[in-house]
């Protein structure tokens, strides 16, 4: 009976599997930094890796931003408190964030890439994590030491920036099947593509508003005539 009923439990379908799956992809993490060129390629091709893990990672990424810039010691960083809006500011690193999976993919095809949305997105995600594990410490070591000892500060602010973009890298690499000059080609040509994206976006936008603005001029005007 409790044989069956573990079975039933453990069954594909069920939570209790899809929650050890999203475990294991998240301690996968820990994998992925450190031994990024197997770890990115089992990621997505043996699929070690979850949408799931992706969205935290991705959440515990702008939530450490976030406590960053509330809590760091005011030596090292330089954030009015009462200006800061924090949707103002996750959606300063969100958009960036999901226009350069958006203009990765869809170069791809330009440039004979393997990977699909989903597996970029999930990569690059997985690429947070050096972010999140050096810099809430950081946080803490803040407040606990002066501006003499900045250096220290500033080491492991550098190394936790250098390792996700290298991260990134070998992500764009592994997923893609690309050789390493094509895949520092194909990084510059994402940000352009991606500040393209964003540049149509705001036209977009602007004529909308201008669109909006005219028929609402225009429908006060007629109304003021008729009435």
């Amino acid at each position: 009976m409790n044989a069956r009923s573990t079975e039933s439990n453990a069954a594909p379908g069920s939570f209790r599997a899809w929650w050890d799956k999203y475990i294991a992809s998240v301690r996968y993490g820990k994998h992925v930094i450190f031994r990024p060129f197997d770890g990115f390629w089992d990621l997505v091709h043996e699929h070690r890796g979850t949408l799931g893990a992706a969205h935290t990672f991705l959440f515990l990424f702008l939530l450490t931003y976030i406590l960053k810039l509330m809590f760091t010691n005011f030596q090292f960083i330089s954030a009015p408190l009462q200006y800061i809006n924090i949707y103002e500011q996750c959606a300063s690193l969100l958009i960036p964030f999901l226009t350069l999976c958006l203009s990765n993919w869809c170069l791809s095809t330009l440039f004979d890439g393997k990977g699909h949305l989903t597996d970029i997105y999930m990569a690059m995600c997985y690429a947070l994590v050096p972010f999140i594990l050096i810099q809430l410490p950081m946080i803490l070591l803040s407040n606990m030491i002066s501006f003499d000892e900045a250096a220290y500060y500033s080491v492991l602010n550098a190394i936790s920036i250098i390792w996700c973009c290298f991260l990134v890298f070998v992500a764009l690499l592994e997923v893609h099947d690309y050789s390493p000059g094509k895949t520092l080609i194909f990084i510059f040509a994402t940000i352009f593509g991606a500040l393209v994206i964003l540049f149509l976006v705001l036209v977009f936008f602007s004529l909308l508003s201008d669109a909006a603005a005219y028929f609402i001029s225009l429908y006060r005007e007629i109304a003021f005539r008729l009435y």
